[in-house]
């Protein structure tokens, strides 16, 4: 083999190895995740909660991509509940925000398009489940005469497990 060839063999080998990494070397994602076991011992915090208080309610605690991981319909309460605390908890989770903030968005601008998006509500009753800056999830509650009674329900199940997001 000729030396110049050999030399450029050599070289394309040793940009080979000083390329930066290729999509086939990255690394895969690090995150944390709610449990299932998590999920329940809220919700149900968040019904003896507003039980203990006179008020029925059904809780739905959602995952990172917003889907339901549990949903409890509350003895005694309408069966709209279910569906109502669902999209609280959609809403918390995908604006990474308690939902009572898009309410009062609507309030100041009545035009607000993203009220339309499916499973979306202006309602207040959910708050997202963070770790660190990480929201991993949310939970909403529907039933009590106000969201901000739902949203009292759902923070004692959030302090309950308060201790497990860190």
């Amino acid at each position: 083999m000729k030396w110049t060839v050999r030399i450029s063999l050599l070289s394309l080998s040793a940009l080979t190895l000083l390329a930066p990494a290729s999509p086939a070397n990255a690394q895969l994602l690090q995150r944390q995740d709610l449990s299932a076991a998590m999920a329940m011992t809220l919700a149900e915090t968040a019904i003896a909660t507003c039980k203990a208080i006179g008020y029925n309610i059904s809780v739905t605690v959602v995952g990172r991509n917003a889907e339901p991981i549990v949903q409890i319909r509350g003895d005694h309460t309408g069966p709209h509940t279910t569906e109502n605390s669902f999209r609280k908890a959609y809403t918390a989770r995908t604006f990474r925000a308690p939902s009572g903030a898009l309410e009062e968005r609507f309030k100041k601008d009545p035009t607000l398009g993203v009220i339309h998006l499916n499973h979306v509500i202006a309602g207040r009753g959910a708050l997202p489940i963070k770790v660190a800056d990480d929201t991993i999830g949310a939970a909403g509650a529907s039933g009590a005469p106000g969201g901000d009674k739902d949203e009292a329900c759902i923070q004692a199940g959030l302090d309950k497990i308060a201790d497990q997001l860190k």
